[in-house]
């Protein structure tokens, strides 16, 4: 079975909607999670904004990159999420097969109303959406 980790550094947000998108659209057996090195909370907007798509994250906790490691387990791939142009600390995961790097802007910058927030964070969905199609055509 294919092991895939994506990694952030809250595990708040982009790493939450790529491990989502990435179970909901693979159509054969994939292990997928998502960490960070410093877990927060679940961004609420990332909340609803999932949940106009079917997934409720609602009740999720966020996990840490080094628990897992600290588990052994261990991943085909770790996809790192960040956006390394705002200086974010994209964790490095030991013992993947392949490391790949997608930058996404962070939702938790942000600003704006509730509702240019939730549709800056569509946009962002939607770029992981596009990246994660890519990756479904690379791996099958």
């Amino acid at each position: 079975m294919l092991r895939v980790l994506f990694v952030c550094v809250h595990n708040s947000a982009r790493s939450q909607i790529a491990e989502e998108l990435l179970r909901k659209k693979s159509n054969g057996p994939i292990h997928v999670e998502s960490a960070g090195l410093e877990p927060g909370k679940l961004n609420p907007i990332v909340v609803d904004v999932l949940s106009t798509l079917g997934i409720d994250i609602s009740g999720k906790e966020t996990k840490n990159v080094f628990d897992l490691f600290r588990k052994g387990a261990s991943f085909h791939y770790v996809i790192t999420v960040c956006d390394a142009a705002s200086g974010e600390r994209c964790p490095i995961f030991p013992g993947a097969v392949k490391y790949l790097h997608w930058s996404f802007p962070d939702p938790s910058s942000f600003e704006g109303s509730y509702e240019e927030k939730f549709m800056q964070t569509v946009a962002v969905k939607d770029m992981i959406e596009e990246r994660i199609d890519e990756f479904l055509q690379l791996i099958n």
